[in-house]
């Protein structure tokens, strides 16, 4: 998938213009890109256009406008843009009871280390899921995560074939899996076929 450039960024007064166009449109998008696993943990898939809304919408809030600093927000993001035969995903930890954060992240900790979310395609190919690191401790979780997933080519086609495909979480503390809807599991094989430019 092709990096953003800075070209790519709209600057802050033109981005007002097509504002609330483009946010609508990535909230769609968004909505079709996301995999709800069992109660708190929610992945969304992410492309090129996703992460530009993110630049826009960083610059927006922060009121950046210096060359050197939108160019430090593209850098950040270009991280996040899925490779060749690579899926990139935000894993948000989602509590709404204020009573409850604490205790719900205190239970998902170490979920970013060792093998606990996958990628299943069909019954038993799973994809192990890649955490970036330095986003929680050994007492604390972060509650956003930025997750890649890696597929060689059979297991693409073998995902493009399979009609049952899954998000999984093996944690000690949950355990849940999620089926990757038809509409979106297209949406992930245009972001694998992109990945082959």
């Amino acid at each position: 998938m092709k990096k953003i450039e800075v070209d790519d960024v709209y600057p802050l007064a033109e981005y007002e213009k097509v504002r609330e166009a483009f946010r609508k449109e990535i909230i769609e998008q968004k909505k079709k890109r996301r995999v709800q696993v069992g109660p708190y943990v929610s992945l969304t898939f992410e492309n090129r256009e996703t992460l530009l809304f993110q630049i826009q919408e960083m610059l927006r809030a922060e009121r950046i406008e210096a060359p050197e600093k939108i160019q430090e927000e593209v850098d950040v993001y270009n991280d996040l843009v899925p490779g060749p035969r690579e899926l990139s995903a935000t894993l948000f930890i989602e509590i709404t009871e204020e009573g409850k954060i604490k205790e719900v992240l205190d239970r998902l900790i170490g979920i970013d280390r060792g093998e606990t979310l996958f990628l299943q395609i069909g019954k038993k190919k799973k994809i192990p899921a890649r955490f970036e690191t330095g986003r929680s401790t050994e007492e604390q979780i972060s509650a956003v995560h930025f997750i890649r997933f890696k597929l060689d080519i059979t297991t693409i086609e073998t995902f493009r074939s399979e009609r049952e495909n899954f998000v999984v979480i093996e944690h000690p503390n949950y355990k849940e899996r999620a089926a990757i809807s038809e509409e979106t599991k297209e949406l992930l094989l245009g972001d694998l076929d992109q990945g082959e430019d």
